[in-house]
């Protein structure tokens, strides 16, 4: 070869299942963009030429995918001396751009590899056997085998690598990535085993027998009329919820703002999706799938057990008799908190008049509370004994009742929160307007901006007399709002852990873990090269590892979209908020959250 001239590498596929396969032919895949090939499996002699064409005809059109005879493999055994030339025959009867002549001696790691092309030269010279065996050698040092796990490879879904940039579609696909694809796809050409009585035999992954499972292809027939009863059931429960009562005001905002009321709609749009006849387009969808049928199946289990529990020895006889006494300890112990401010609270000088008419307010609101619980108490184990039914439904159920109960029983608390800060608010918005006033400005509404303004002497000694009323009453309303704000804050804080522990369960991709736990090959980051052998004569071969995708990742990929539970506020807008007295309100948001999912 001259100088100057760039040596092209042919890289082979090869499968590591194949590599002790009889003599035959080889049937895979050109990737000529790529110089590249992959071979799927052996053919073993005897075979007829024109049952091969056809086999390979009926798996393409099977399988969507451009197979081919790549060449001929040769393994020799006792008396089959003359295979190679019988094999290197039969590429007339193949019409290849490219012909691979592959053999094996026994007792070597390596191959022997010759490239024909179909290119005649253009020019018949006469070579002597020295510059034959160079060329044969610079032909050997152009091949490069990478040996693969066809199983894994089969079974596995190639990701993206995770660097924020995302591929683009024009461009075309990589060379792992078709290879990867050629593998997955060839399916039915891998259910051609031994056992078969046709007039083909041929070695690949599951030659041996293929891999299944009884219980399997059982809960697969089994979870056909369990779709469809479950289709039928949720059918009429969509009906029964589309009801026009259901639409009259103000049920759907009571709805919107039940926790309990929103995971059962959101389960039910799970349980639509797992029975829906329509099979996932793409691996993603597949695994997100798993995820909802394997959230949905932990979700129940744990509610049951907690069902167990509560129905056992009598629990919730227990809890009833501790929940009443509970609320009356707190009502009580709010009583006192009010006695207190309406004294001198911590040394501090309050206005006595406000005092005593916020306090008196709050304490009627408590004993108004205090009536309620004892009407309720008598139904109290009745209401529990129901709602550990709901269990049943899953234990995220069982937690949205919960954190709607501690709503209900803190209402008292909310509506003092409520009141507290309207009237905080009211005063400081009042505060900065009049300290506008004393500037020389005010706010326009339309134009959204603060502009100046002149003012007359009445105007500025109303607003002087009004600022200094206001200012004076602020130390006696803010610590009213600072000691609701703060109960409330505790409240919506057991309230935030419960919604956290909702969205947990609904989002985290258990059967994605899973299978990075027990199989990591099946999510694949990519692939990672070692040499396998690297004999004089022979081709450089390397095997090809697959690289797991990270625990990061495969969270980040494959969660779940649940509706948001989370403030979509920052901590300093949620300061501001609580400075300025505006309401921090915990009930959820029923939008999506948008999950970036890396899809290929």
């Amino acid at each position: 070869m001259k100088e100057g001239e760039s040596v092209m590498v042919l890289k082979v596929f090869f499968p590591q299942c194949c590599n002790r396969a009889a003599s035959g032919l080889l049937v895979g895949r050109w990737f000529p963009e790529h110089n590249s090939a992959v071979v799927l499996a052996v053919i073993h002699y005897p075979f007829i030429p024109s049952h091969v064409k056809r086999y390979i005809q009926q798996m393409a059109a099977e399988s969507h995918v451009e197979l081919s005879v790549l060449g001929s493999w040769s393994l020799p055994q006792e008396g089959e001396e003359g295979m190679d030339s019988f094999l290197k025959d039969l590429s007339t009867m193949f019409p290849q751009q490219r012909w691979l002549q592959i053999s094996r001696r026994m007792g070597q790691k390596g191959f022997t590899c010759h490239l024909l092309g179909r290119t005649p030269p253009p020019k018949e010279v006469k070579k002597t056997e020295e510059e034959v065996e160079e060329e044969s050698e610079e032909e050997e040092e152009k091949v490069i085998f990478v040996h693969y796990e066809q199983r894994k490879v089969m079974l596995s879904q190639l990701h993206p690598v995770q660097n924020g940039v995302p591929e683009s579609k024009a461009a075309l696909p990589s060379e792992l990535r078709q290879v990867f694809h050629t593998v997955s796809s060839s399916g039915p050409l891998f259910f051609l085993d031994k056992y078969d009585d046709g007039p083909l035999k041929s070695t690949h992954w599951q030659s041996d027998g293929r891999e299944g499972s009884i219980i399997v292809e059982l809960l697969k027939q089994a979870s056909v009329p369990l779709c469809v009863l479950l289709s039928r059931i949720l059918a009429v429960w969509t009906w029964i919820c589309s009801m026009r009562v259901f639409d009259v005001f103000p049920l759907p905002f009571l709805w919107s703002k039940f926790s309990s009321c929103v995971q059962l709609s959101y389960r039910t749009q799970h349980l639509k999706t797992l029975s829906s006849p329509k099979s996932a387009e793409n691996h993603t969808q597949f695994i997100r799938k798993a995820n909802m049928f394997v959230s949905i199946l932990m979700d129940v289990g744990l509610g049951l057990l907690l069902a167990s529990w509560l129905y056992r020895d009598d629990h919730i006889s227990m809890i009833s008799n501790m929940l009443v006494p509970a609320a009356d300890h707190v009502a009580k112990e709010l009583q006192d908190l009010l006695q207190w401010l309406m004294g001198a609270p911590a040394g501090l000088k309050m206005n006595r008049a406000l005092d005593q008419v916020l306090g008196r307010f709050f304490l009627y609101h408590i004993h108004l509370w205090i009536n309620y619980v004892q009407l309720l108490s008598p139904f109290m184990e009745s209401i529990l004994w129901y709602g550990g039914l709901s269990a049943c439904l899953g234990l995220t159920f069982a937690l949205s009742l919960l954190s709607d109960m501690v709503a209900l029983l803190t209402f008292h608390i909310y509506c003092f929160y409520v009141y507290g800060a309207r009237l905080y608010c009211l005063k400081i918005y009042g505060l900065s307007s009049l300290w506008r006033l004393f500037r020389g400005k005010k706010w326009n509404v339309l134009r959204q901006r603060v502009d100046s303004c002149s003012y007359d002497l009445d105007q500025l000694f109303l607003g002087t007399l009004l600022f200094t009323i206001l200012l004076f009453l602020l130390p006696t309303t803010a610590l009213y709002y600072l000691v609701f704000a703060l109960l409330r804050l505790v409240i919506i804080l057991f309230q935030g852990v419960i919604h956290l522990s909702v969205d947990f369960i609904n989002s985290f991709p258990l059967y994605a873990i899973g299978l990075r736990v027990c199989r990591p090959y099946r999510l694949a980051e990519g692939v990672r090269f070692r040499v396998l052998s690297e004999e004089p004569g022979t081709a450089l071969h390397l095997l090809m590892e697959i690289n797991p995708l990270k625990s990061s990742a495969v969270v980040d990929t494959y969660r779940t979209p649940t509706y948001s539970c989370y403030p979509k506020d920052s901590w300093g807008a949620l300061a501001k908020k609580l400075f300025v007295g505006e309401l921090i309100y915990p009930w959820r948001h029923t939008s999506t959250k948008s999950h970036a999912a890396k899809t290929d």
